[in-house]
């Protein structure tokens, strides 16, 4: 058995295959916080796996300190850790970044797993995928840009919609933290702030859609991620409506499936 890890900014996602069993039907997480309870809840889940893992295969953006614990608690089971790191090119797929080492590894990992639902979306006449974008709203939302060979052409970082909330709380003395849906015309503070907060994630998928439209010339098959995803699917699908949508569950842990 081998086991995935996708390691964020406040969980660690956890998933695995086994030629005998096939891939986990759903994403076990663990949050980071309190950090000191991490190694433990590791522990259990290990315990509790069908079949003890001889491997496994991660990416980690949380810092060298959660690695440690990681790293120590699978080293205690018998399963050393294989990090992946961002490459010019792995499984097809070119990396277009001046510096490919410079990409996060989580976002190499998730564009490897979204290249097996691209080529799923190939078309028959031209024998390619069409530009395929992936937008994951995580605690950075990042928007990605897949073209129709397997390039990765590059892609925007913002705040996700939870930090945008609370950095406002946090940096201004009179707002509050805001949640709840959107309006058109927001008529008190909570509304003006979540309506802005939408507004703004799906404006920024909305301008890398175009891009990619008038790039390749042909519209884009939108695929998105992560868990801010239904807080701003509205204001989304109103803004693009006329693409393919598609929901990925994992996309880092499908990449990293590929790898392994």
């Amino acid at each position: 058995m081998i086991v995935l890890l996708d390691i964020g900014n406040t969980r660690v996602k956890l998933g695995w295959q086994h030629p005998g069993i096939g891939r986990e039907p759903s994403i076990h997480a663990i949050a980071l916080n309190p950090l000191e309870a991490l190694a433990a809840q590791l522990r259990t889940w290990l315990a509790a796996l069908p079949v003890q893992p001889t491997a496994a295969h991660g990416v980690n953006v949380a810092g060298t300190v959660v690695a440690k614990i990681i790293e120590q608690t699978f080293l205690e089971a018998g399963c050393p850790i294989q990090w992946l790191v961002s490459g010019a090119k792995a499984l097809g797929v070119r990396n277009a970044y001046n510096r490919p080492e410079q990409l996060g590894a989580d976002r190499w990992a998730a564009l490897l797993g979204l290249a097996q639902y691209a080529q799923a979306a190939a078309l028959p006449a031209v024998g390619q995928h069409p530009p395929c974008v992936l937008a994951t709203f995580g605690t950075a939302t990042t928007i990605d840009t897949l073209g129709p060979g397997q390039v990765f052409e590059g892609g925007l970082i913002l705040p996700g919609p939870a930090l945008m909330r609370q950095s406002l709380a946090q940096g201004t003395a009179n707002l509050p933290l805001a949640s709840g849906a959107g309006n058109d015309f927001p008529k008190d503070t909570l509304q003006a702030i979540s309506t802005g907060v939408v507004a703004a994630q799906a404006g920024a998928v909305w301008r890398q859609c175009q891009v990619a439209e008038k790039h390749y010339g042909c519209a884009p098959v939108l695929f998105v991620s992560g868990g801010g995803w239904p807080e701003v699917e509205a204001e989304v699908r109103k803004l693009l409506g006329h693409l393919k949508i598609r929901f990925l569950a994992n996309p880092v842990l499908d990449g990293l499936a590929r790898v392994a």
